[in-house]
């Protein structure tokens, strides 16, 4: 097996974050249509691609969050592995910004120059995009660029991965969960993939012995004979801190 890059493969096709062309499929299938493109481009059997989702976070909707999709795709033996990571670790972040105090205030907040960063003239404008900004000069061209042209200038993190070590950690963190996942060999049937699929809730208070919101299984299904299989206590405990018992601490 060699490992290599369909470097003539133009993602863009299938979406921006910056809006120029709209991500018509869902994540999931955004990204089993990207690995299946490169591996047809690259006339090969096995594929990897991933894609990344950026805004609110699920539960904490004040929180921004990074949610990264990593699909693996093997046609000769007709089989795909899904894994997900969501993570807070992010830097994901936009603002208007009218003088180069504000710009600066804002860059260096959002971890600026190690983090990339985009300038465009209005948030909801989709032309006069600068991307990839990584170093101070480069930004305050861009900014009395636009400034002179359009007198507004709206700033945002640049989200793609090579622009964005954050981002790059909580991918290599999906990764290592593929990896594990790859490993993962069902009981019954031997087929790789076999990992969690849903997850109850409902582990019980220490204190007064209610459900809470708590994880208190996983269940595992396997893709091909659907063997089933239940792991209780996965985190190792068997009973809540009452302080996320919504009786004990509402």
């Amino acid at each position: 097996m060699s490992c290599f890059v369909a470097e003539d493969f133009d993602t863009d096709i299938l979406g921006t974050f910056t809006g120029e062309i709209a991500r018509e499929l869902d994540p999931v299938a955004t990204a089993r249509r990207k690995c299946l493109m490169a591996m047809e481009l690259a006339d090969c059997d096995l594929g990897v691609a991933s894609e990344g989702s950026f805004g609110p976070h699920p539960s904490m909707f004040f929180v921004s969050a990074d949610d990264e999709l990593l699909v693996f795709i093997d046609k000769k033996n007709n089989f795909e592995i899904i894994v997900r990571e969501l993570s807070v670790e992010t830097n994901f972040n936009g603002r208007e910004v009218k003088t180069e105090e504000e710009l600066l205030e804002f860059a260096y907040s959002v971890q600026f120059p190690s983090h990339g960063l985009i300038l465009r003239k209005a948030k909801d404008e989709n032309s006069d995009i600068i991307k990839g900004i990584t170093d101070i000069k480069q930004l305050k061209d861009a900014f009395y660029g636009l400034m002179s042209d359009f007198n507004t200038v709206y700033a945002e993190t640049d989200m793609r991965a090579l622009y964005n070590p954050s981002r790059m950690k909580v991918i290599e963190a999906a990764t290592h969960k593929l990896i594990s996942k790859i490993n993962s060999i069902c009981p019954q049937c031997s087929k790789p993939g076999f990992g969690v699929t849903d997850a109850k809730r409902g582990l019980a208070c220490r204190l007064c012995g209610l459900p809470t919101n708590s994880i208190v299984s996983h269940i595992y299904v396997c893709q091909y004979c659907q063997y089933t299989t239940e792991e209780l206590y996965p985190h190792k405990k068997t009973v809540e801190d009452p302080m996320y018992c919504n009786y004990c601490n509402p």
